[in-house]
């Protein structure tokens, strides 16, 4: 699940790209179209909008990680039309001819996005992907099971919240948040603190109740764990059913991410 919008794209950018698929496939024919998008990340009501507006049927599918839509693509046998990866992984796929180049003359309204979102480093020409979300990782916990102000990534490694703690059960950000704890840079290639922060991580195990994705949300929603860290997007969603959740940006600094419409490769031509 993800994150926080500050690029407004709305539905009809959605319908527009998938409308740009060029699929030429049986499934086309039988007006639907197949997206692979992370959990909670659209409005609840658009895949109905968008099949009442068009009449095509969407088979809407979700992932909690980048890698674990990296995997299904790869191993093949799952085809889909539209799909919504991180940046990083944009620029992976990209390197490996996993994209299609897309027809921006399908996508007017590209005219919304603001030029800043335009020729991001995973996509230096503009031609494999649409920016949908941006937003940033933080620290999420329960203020009434922590008695003090979180201002640091040192929360999620304190022994006096053990068993309290939850943690990401994605490598990339578990890496990143000990790098910016231990004052290094995320994008750090000196092996000694890629080391430092491996082992940081190591002596954080024994605190954890556990390495989460999806599950934060009912975990701390529910007051089964008191802090984790997440996206700050989701933390919009979970405060809604608990008001005693808080939300922190730690001050050693986090990471932005963008999130973008991507066409997969062999569904255009």
């Amino acid at each position: 699940m993800k994150k926080i919008v500050t690029i407004v794209v709305a539905l009809a950018m959605l319908l527009a790209l998938c409308a740009g698929c060029g699929n030429s496939n049986k499934d086309e024919s039988k007006g639907v179209v197949n997206v692979y998008n992370w959990g909670e990340y659209i409005g609840e009501d658009i895949v109905a909008q968008f099949e009442k507006e068009t009449g095509i049927k969407v088979n809407y599918k979700t992932y909690d990680t980048n890698e674990a839509l990296y995997s299904v693509l790869k191993q093949g046998g799952v085809s889909y039309d539209v799909i919504i990866p991180s940046d990083y992984m944009i620029s992976r796929m990209i390197s490996e001819d996993m994209l299609e180049k897309i027809d921006f003359n399908n996508i007017p309204n590209m005219s919304l996005i603001e030029d800043q979102w335009s020729g991001m480093e995973y996509d230096p020409n503009g031609e494999y992907a649409v920016p949908y979300l941006s937003g940033t990782v933080g620290i999420i916990y329960n203020t009434t099971m922590i008695d003090e102000d979180i201002t640091s990534w040192s929360a999620l490694f304190d022994e006096k919240y053990s068993g309290q703690i939850l943690m990401f059960d994605n490598s990339r950000d578990a890496m990143g948040i000990a790098l910016k704890y231990l004052g290094y840079s995320l994008n750090t290639t000196d092996m000694a603190e890629i080391d430092e922060a491996f082992e940081l991580l190591l002596s954080q195990k024994p605190f954890l109740q556990g390495y989460v994705m999806d599950q934060i949300f009912d975990k701390l929603e529910s007051g089964e764990a008191a802090i984790g860290p997440y996206y700050a997007g989701d933390y919009l969603t979970m405060v809604e059913n608990n008001p005693d959740l808080a939300f922190v940006v730690p001050e050693e600094g986090s990471n932005r991410f963008v999130d973008a419409m991507c066409i997969p490769k062999g569904r255009s031509e």
